[in-house]
């Protein structure tokens, strides 16, 4: 339900384009990770996920769930509540286990939150959490990193400026991007697969940034192997018909 709604409402917000890495491959009980950088990105990342014939189990914040009509609606879609500094918290992962082993595909942001949403300007993946890599290594899991931008240009700054923005994007049309790259193995011990998971994430923000009108803040970063994970052979879905891969 919830990415059948992001997929009928998102264009009437924004201009959505999705491309896909040459190999990039959304297999059954695949981890789909994904920067996050603004409160209207998630259900950017679900419309262009339904694009590709893909409804994933979102791992999101556990309060969101006491949100009247929403919180009903990621019951009966199976999504994961994140219980963060909370005896409950080791459960999401257990959650998300058992969701992958049904081969569906889950959606995890692995920086855990929105870090900075006060600038429309796009800025980078921040550091990764260690439960995207816990994920990996407890199932297996293949991870497919998923890169956004133009978020920030729906909803960004504090308070009611967010929804004041929201409210004028269908006037405005902003560009909204949406990049998928090929499956990775994490590897090495956490921090390393940390790392590994961040710098892929990363290489396709880069491409996403790349092809969106919205400028990126100050210098690329310089993430060891970013640049080079940014993938040459792209195909772009952008017109293709909802589900249609």
């Amino acid at each position: 339900m919830l990415s059948r709604t992001a997929a009928a409402l998102v264009p009437l917000f924004g201009r959505l384009t999705v491309t896909l890495d040459g190999d990039a491959e959304l297999a059954p009980g695949s981890i789909v990770a994904a920067n996050h950088t603004s409160l209207s990105d998630p259900a950017i990342v679900l419309a262009a996920l339904r694009r590709v014939g893909v409804e994933p189990v979102v791992m999101a914040a556990a309060g969101l769930w006491g949100v009247p009509l929403l919180g009903r609606a990621l019951t009966r879609g199976g999504h994961v509540p994140v219980h963060r500094a909370d005896p409950r918290a080791a459960r999401c992962l257990e959650d998300a286990a058992a969701a992958l082993a049904r081969g569906r595909l889950v959606l995890i942001y692995g920086e855990g939150g929105i870090p900075d949403f006060e600038s429309a300007t796009e800025t980078p993946p921040h550091r990764f959490r260690s439960g995207l890599a816990r994920l990996a290594a407890a199932t297996g899991a293949p991870v497919v990193p998923l890169g956004q931008a133009g978020a920030r240009r729906l909803m960004s700054g504090g308070g009611p400026r967010q929804f004041a923005n929201l409210a004028s994007a269908p006037l405005r049309r902003p560009g909204l991007r949406v990049h998928i790259g090929a499956p990775v193995r994490l590897t090495g011990g956490l921090p390393t697969a940390t790392a590994q998971a961040r710098r892929a994430v990363t290489a396709a923000w880069l491409t996403a940034t790349g092809r969106a009108e919205e400028p990126s803040e100050g210098a690329l970063p310089t993430l060891p192997g970013s640049r080079a994970l940014a993938r040459t052979h792209r195909r772009d879905i952008s017109r293709s018909p909802a589900g249609a891969p």
